[in-house]
């Protein structure tokens, strides 16, 4: 198997779970074409595979996802002539520092970054290239942790899918509301600005902490994805600092986009729920904006949106929506304890198993996309 989700799942092929997920072909491809190119050897990097691979082990390490970090820590430890003794000692001993400026911060950044974003700073991007990691190699780093992050939960979520026992029928349609909506009164109507608790709804800007590209000056190859990547891609920081790293910016919009977009199985307004769910649990204030002003655009309501900013462990103004949300949070905060005790609360709710794998999907995915935001730049409020 050259599939990593599928073979550390133990999904094999024909069983109802490895099913359900290839109906989302295009994520599968897309995710393997990530890690192929993240943790491979074709990237022409200062940061070399075997760094690479060992701060993959470390953070799936911190993160208590012990399956992810014997891949990778195997992989490192085949390379065997890349290891170096500051390398080795990071494997022999857990929570190790090496005494190498360079790789300490780096490892202070993955270590930070795994269970907890936000709480990271400019300072501690600062100190990677202070430290002798070029612009581009830090932006490799941030995607690489990014995209750890998301493996990891989406590995557990697949394999607690596997463990609950897969189902391809769709569950019984579960009864309608038998009360018509009424916004709460003490809400903004939707499409007006809903600010609570520090998040917000409304439109916001971002400023990258490094230096980004001068579109002008670009090479053709990060012109092209910035072309492909946004409409506003070439004014917009967020686009011009990840587009250091083009091929890894492509591989990644095109998970986001077959993540997000795809038609059939869970509604559009719900992958915004567990988008908005797991921003708000990691502090990204950012991505809450964006996601909860896309949902009241879906959903024409923002209800639950303002219970989230409220209070995420309690929101939910329904059986489905609190099953997707508690699940998201349990997926972001603990991945290493994620199991069926998570997905069944999804399928109990009337989800069916395409449902439930787009849920753990947005969760997963907004583990990557909140790392950025944080940790390469800071919102800003815009006039």
């Amino acid at each position: 198997m050259t599939d990593t989700i599928d073979r550390l799942a133990g999904l094999e092929q024909g069983s109802p779970t490895f099913t359900t997920r290839h109906e989302r072909g295009k994520v599968a491809l897309a995710t393997q074409a990530c890690e192929d190119l993240l943790l491979g050897n074709q990237l022409d990097s200062a940061l070399t595979q075997a760094e690479r691979l060992i701060l993959a082990a470390e953070q799936a390490r911190v993160s208590g996802v012990s399956v992810l970090e014997a891949e990778y820590r195997a992989r490192a430890e085949a390379l065997d002539a890349g290891i170096t003794a500051e390398l080795r000692s990071i494997l022999d001993k857990a929570g190790a520092q090496t005494g190498n400026a360079r790789l300490d911060a780096m490892l202070h950044f993955v270590r930070t970054l795994a269970l907890n974003p936000a709480e990271s700073e400019q300072q501690a991007l600062l100190a990677i290239p202070a430290a002798g990691l070029s612009l581009n190699d830090t932006v490799l780093l941030a995607q690489l942790i990014g995209f750890v992050a998301y493996q990891a939960r989406l590995l557990v979520g697949v394999k607690a899918m596997s463990d609950l026992g897969g189902v391809t029928e769709a569950p019984a349609a579960q009864p309608a509301d038998a009360v018509p909506f009424v916004h709460p009164a003490n809400l903004p109507p939707p499409g007006e600005p809903l600010r609570r608790n520090g998040f917000t709804s409304e439109t916001l800007g971002w400023k990258a902490w490094l230096e980004v590209l001068n579109p002008e000056t670009a090479t053709p190859e990060q012109q092209h994805v910035l072309e492909v990547s946004h409409p506003k891609a070439k004014t917009m920081d967020f686009y011009l600092l990840l587009a250091r790293q083009p091929q890894v910016l492509l591989e990644r919009s095109q998970a986001f986009n077959a993540i997000m977009y795809a038609p059939g199985g869970l509604s559009r307004a719900e992958r915004e729920v567990a988008a908005t769910a797991v921003s708000r649990s990691n502090g990204c204030v950012y991505c809450a904006s964006v996601h909860a002003q896309r949902f009241e655009q879906l959903a024409k309501r923002n209800d639950v949106m303002a219970q989230m900013f409220d209070d995420p462990d309690t929101a939910g103004t329904n059986a489905r929506e609190r099953a997707i949300i508690q699940s998201s949070l349990a997926l972001t905060r603990a991945p290493g304890s994620f199991g069926v005790q998570n997905v069944q609360p999804l399928r109990d709710a009337g989800l069916s198993d395409l449902e439930i794998l787009d849920m753990l999907h947005s969760a997963a995915l907004f583990g990557w996309a909140n790392r950025l935001m944080l940790n390469l730049g800071v919102e800003i409020y815009t006039p």
